[in-house]
């Protein structure tokens, strides 16, 4: 029986199956959803969890060489609010681009997992280092 880290079986299952060079997805609970990607239902409520709040579970199993989010975070978004996903994401190559084109890089991904946070733009796709 585990005793700590991630307890979820579909999410360690998802994470186990990620690669060097694969892409994971971190959601909110609004991001589209594709039928081809498989998704990790994490959401219990609004801001529950959120997709820093899942980014840090991961993080002490998880090796991130590097990682994308929407342009839009930046401008829909207060300073305490960047600053945040800036700091759990330091040290990691951080690339701004338009959200459609974040979209676009989607049906790629190992796996989404979907958040309930309510952050707008608050999503990321992480890429396995």
């Amino acid at each position: 029986m585990l005793k700590s880290g991630i307890l979820n079986p579909a999410l360690l299952s998802l994470l186990a199956r990620v690669r060097h060079t694969n892409a994971l997805v971190i959601a909110d609970r609004a991001f589209p959803s594709w039928p081809t990607v498989e998704t990790v239902d994490l959401a219990l409520v609004d801001g529950v969890p959120t997709v820093l709040q899942v980014l840090q579970a991961i993080q002490p199993n998880f090796v991130i060489g590097q990682a994308y989010m929407a342009q839009e975070f930046t401008g829909a978004n207060p300073a305490a609010t960047r600053a945040a996903f800036a700091g759990a994401l330091a040290g990691v190559k951080l690339d701004y681009e338009p959200h459609v084109d974040f979209k676009r890089r989607v049906p790629g991904a190992i796996g989404l997992v979907r958040t309930g946070d309510v952050v707008p733009y608050a999503n990321l796709i992480l890429i396995s280092g």
